[in-house]
C-alpha cells in the first residue's frame, strides 16, 4: 500500500486534487454531513467526524460552514441538498478494477457521469459486485512519518488493533480491520497525530501489475473520476511501482 500514499503525496504537491476552492469545501462538507448523519454531530464519540473536521479545518473551512455541515448531517438543519452515499463499480482500461464512492443528490446524473468518464478513457461500468469482490473494506491512516517514529507507530497500532503498518520514508500508514477504527483514531489523537488521510476505505485483495506508460494511464483516468463532482473516494488494484511514481512526479 506504500505506494498509493506516496501517490497521494505527489498529487498534493502538484495540487493536482481538488485543485478548486469552491470543490474542496464542497467535498469536505459532504464527507462532515455524512459522518454526522452515521455516527451523530459529537466528535469526541464519532472518529470519522472528527478526522473530517480536522481535515475541513486544514483545508480553512470558514467554523460556519463546519458548523452547518454538522447540522444538516444530524438533521437539524433541514435547508440544502439531501444526500446519500453511493458505491459504483467500473473496470478501468488494461484490466484494472476501480471502484467509487460517492455522495450525491441525484443518483441518475451521478451514474451517468461516471459512465461516461470511464468510457472516454477506455473503461466501462460494472455491474454491482463484479468488480467489488475484489476489494474488502479496512481502516486506513496514513500520516508524515516526521509525526511519529515508525517504531512508536507500530507499537501504537498494534495495541490498537491494527493488523499493518508500512513505511515508504515519508508516510506511514496503518491499516486494520473496520471493529479497530475508533481505536486506532483515538490512539493517535492521543499521541497528537492528525492523520493526512483517515477513514474506511477499500483495498485491493490482489494488486494488478502493469508498465509504466499503461499505469500512468490508468491513474489518468482516476484523476478523471476525482474531478467528478460527486466523487468522494476513488480506489483502484494497480500496484504503484518506484519507475511508475517517479515517472508521475516528472511530468
Amino acid at each position: 500500500m506504500s505506494g498509493h500514499s506516496h501517490w497521494a503525496t505527489i498529487r498534493r504537491k502538484k495540487g493536482a486534487v481538488d485543485a478548486k476552492r469552491g470543490a474542496i469545501f464542497t467535498r469536505l462538507a459532504k464527507e462532515i454531513v455524512m459522518a454526522a448523519r452515521n455516527g451523530g454531530g459529537d466528535p469526541d464519540i464519532n472518529v470519522r467526524l472528527a478526522l473530517a473536521i480536522e481535515k475541513a479545518r486544514a483545508g480553512n473551512m470558514p467554523k460556519d460552514n463546519i458548523e452547518r455541515a454538522i447540522r444538516r448531517g444530524t438533521g437539524d438543519d433541514k435547508d440544502g441538498a439531501a444526500y446519500e452515499e453511493l458505491t459504483l463499480e467500473g473496470y478501468g482500461p488494461h484490466g484494472s478494477a476501480i471502484m467509487v464512492e460517492c455522495v450525491t443528490d441525484n443518483r441518475n446524473r451521478t451514474v451517468a457521469e461516471l459512465r461516461h468518464a470511464l468510457s472516454k478513457n477506455g473503461g466501462n461500468m460494472a455491474e454491482p459486485g463484479a468488480v467489488g469482490w475484489q476489494f474488502e473494506r479496512k481502516s486506513y491512516f496514513t500520516f508524515p512519518a516526521s509525526a511519529l517514529s515508525y517504531d512508536k507507530a507500530f507499537e501504537l497500532a498494534i495495541e490498537a488493533g491494527a493488523d499493518d503498518v508500512l513505511e515508504d520514508g515519508e508516510n506511514v500508514e496503518i491499516i486494520g480491520p473496520i471493529d479497530a477504527f475508533k481505536t486506532i483514531g483515538d490512539a493517535l489523537q492521543k499521541a497528537k497525530v492528525i492523520p493526512d488521510e483517515g477513514g474506511l476505505r477499500l483495498i485491493a485483495k490482489q494488486e494488478l501489475e502493469l508498465d509504466v506508460d499503461e499505469t500512468l494511464h490508468v491513474l489518468r483516468v482516476v484523476e478523471a473520476i476525482e474531478d467528478l463532482d460527486d466523487a468522494q473516494n476513488v480506489y483502484h488494484n494497480l500496484k504503484l511501482s518506484e519507475e511508475a511514481l517517479a515517472a508521475l512526479e516528472a511530468e
